[in-house]
């Protein structure tokens, strides 16, 4: 019951603009003092954590990236890809929480290097100067972009990708929590460029626009996720009445992050392997690497 509350508080201070302070003598009251309060943060707060395939792995090549979607805006990110890497082979977007581009979504990116992709991680905090340290900042920053503008040009950089001039090849987009939610617009707006789009419980946009969406869609889900599940079910059923290909996948008695490791109280590790599964199967049969479904799990 702690846990819950706990949890519950987490996410008002991570998604609804919670005062720290507020957050902070709310969660020493749960908790039971403020050393209790403490452990608790802790726990659920993302922490720097050992890799599940670290930079320095032979298999892998890992590279920043930067470019310009229009005049004067200019994103950095972070590539990896197999050593290996076959020209144009297929591209996974790899989209961050509302913590910016962190060491947990690069290593996310070289799982799916493993995997046999080219994964590209953007820092859409590039405009404001990127991602810094203190993850309370990023979250201001992630609450300050201009959304529309935002989805715009990622949309450019999918589109960008698909092109002759880049080797027209095949792409796809997973984004975790914001990222899930930029991924639901980017599969709106980009239409057939996109071929393949995983959210993870990522907050959904109006049904209406469910027409729009051309890429096959495999949405993931927490079972006690109510917040992200008011919208993202509803998402699900209109694309499905709009007869596209998409599917949802709740994982029961889970929180809202549990694919992240990082966070010890709401990571967990047979729904994330389940979902990490099921992503990289969605993914081989809608872009079809060579190497599609193997290499790390989680």
């Amino acid at each position: 019951m702690i846990r819950a509350a706990i949890v519950a508080l987490y996410d008002r201070f991570t998604h609804e603009g919670m005062d720290r302070r507020e957050f902070m003598s709310e969660l020493t009251r749960i908790a039971g003092g403020a050393a209790a309060a403490g452990v608790a943060l802790s726990s659920i707060a993302c922490q720097a954590a050992e890799p599940l395939v670290p930079e320095s792995d032979a298999r892998i090549r890992t590279q920043p990236l930067e470019w310009e979607v229009a005049p004067g805006r200019v994103y950095r990110g972070y590539n990896a890809a197999p050593a290996d890497a076959a020209p144009n082979l297929p591209v996974v977007f790899v989209i961050h929480e509302n913590r910016g581009l962190n060491e947990h979504i690069k290593d996310v990116a070289r799982r799916l290097a493993i995997a046999g992709y080219s994964a590209v991680a953007p820092d859409f905090l590039s405009l404001a100067g990127g991602t810094p340290a203190d993850e309370d900042r990023a979250r201001e920053m992630i609450g300050q972009l201009d959304m529309a503008q935002t989805v715009a040009d990622g949309a450019t950089m999918i589109r960008y990708l698909t092109t002759p001039e880049s080797g027209a090849r095949k792409v796809g987009a997973i984004g975790f929590c914001w990222g899930g939610g930029l991924v639901n617009r980017l599969a709106v707006t980009a239409g057939a460029s996109l071929s393949a789009a995983v959210p993870f419980y990522g907050p959904a946009p109006n049904p209406a626009e469910a027409a729009q969406v051309q890429a096959p869609m495999l949405i993931i889900l927490a079972g006690r996720d109510e917040r992200v599940n008011q919208t993202a079910l509803p998402w699900a059923e209109a694309l499905r009445a709009a007869g596209k290909d998409a599917r949802a996948i709740t994982y029961p008695d889970v929180d809202h992050a549990f694919h992240n490791d990082t966070s010890e109280m709401r990571y967990d590790r047979g729904a994330a392997e389940q979902a990490w599964a099921a992503t990289l199967e969605f993914l081989g049969r809608h872009l079809q690497p060579s190497q599609a479904g193997r290499g790390a799990t989680g």
